[in-house]
């Protein structure tokens, strides 16, 4: 669930990284989160999270950041993960024109389980190997303006486009969270209600929330 403090402008937004193993997203992920990177391929088993505080115009985002198995056998497990995010990336390789085609099927899967609420950004990984590109520009900009995703090109290794990658999702998650609290104010009393819709907290009540992470 995301949470905002209203007196403190605190938000607290999950956010899940989804593609084929090799994309590339525990790399996207160390590089943002630690500002490492390790040229030999790490295998996630299952998911791992990792946290990133941010402030943006005067605001507190705390990121939890989701990594999933891209492993054809762990793809069962995707709802346990992405439920309750608040954003999604969906990481392809450049190179590889099948991670892209099942980026597509991740976005169904999204919509489907999670409706218009969820941010969605596609990740094109792996610019660093430009000359080995398969999946044209033209291509993903199109099919990411399609399903009303952000398109963004990344490379790990050289530490490009990572930073704006999760700028730009935090500010829309921001935007999106503000509008459903909006919502929900003005539409109290009539059970409506996103089942992620934000959680307003008062900064001077003494009660913390408490729960995991998600």
């Amino acid at each position: 669930m995301a949470g905002q403090s209203v007196g403190g402008r605190n938000y607290n937004f999950k956010c899940v990284l989804l593609g084929e193993g090799c994309v590339g997203k525990t790399s996207l992920v160390l590089r943002y989160v630690e500002n490492k990177f390790n040229d030999k391929h790490i295998t996630t088993l299952q998911a791992s999270f990792l946290n990133k505080k941010l402030n943006i115009g005067g605001k507190r985002v705390n990121i939890s950041i989701w990594d999933t198995a891209g492993q054809e056998r762990f793809h069962a497990l995707g709802p346990i993960y992405y439920r309750d995010s608040n954003g999604a990336i969906l990481v392809y390789d450049i190179t590889d024109e099948d991670s892209f085609q099942k980026v597509k099927n991740w976005v169904k899967e999204l919509r489907r389980m999670l409706g218009q609420d969820v941010c969605l950004c596609i990740v094109g990984n792996k610019v660093d190997l430009e000359k080995d590109r398969h999946v044209t520009v033209a291509e993903a900009e199109e099919y990411a303006a399609s399903v009303g995703a952000r398109h963004f090109h990344t490379s790990a290794k050289l530490n490009r486009g990572i930073e704006e990658l999760f700028l730009d999702l935090s500010k829309n998650m921001i935007t999106k969270a503000d509008d459903n609290t909006s919502k929900k104010s003005s539409s109290l009393g009539s059970g409506a209600g996103s089942r992620r819709s934000v959680i307003v907290v008062d900064d001077e009540q003494p009660t913390q929330k408490s729960g995991g992470c998600c």
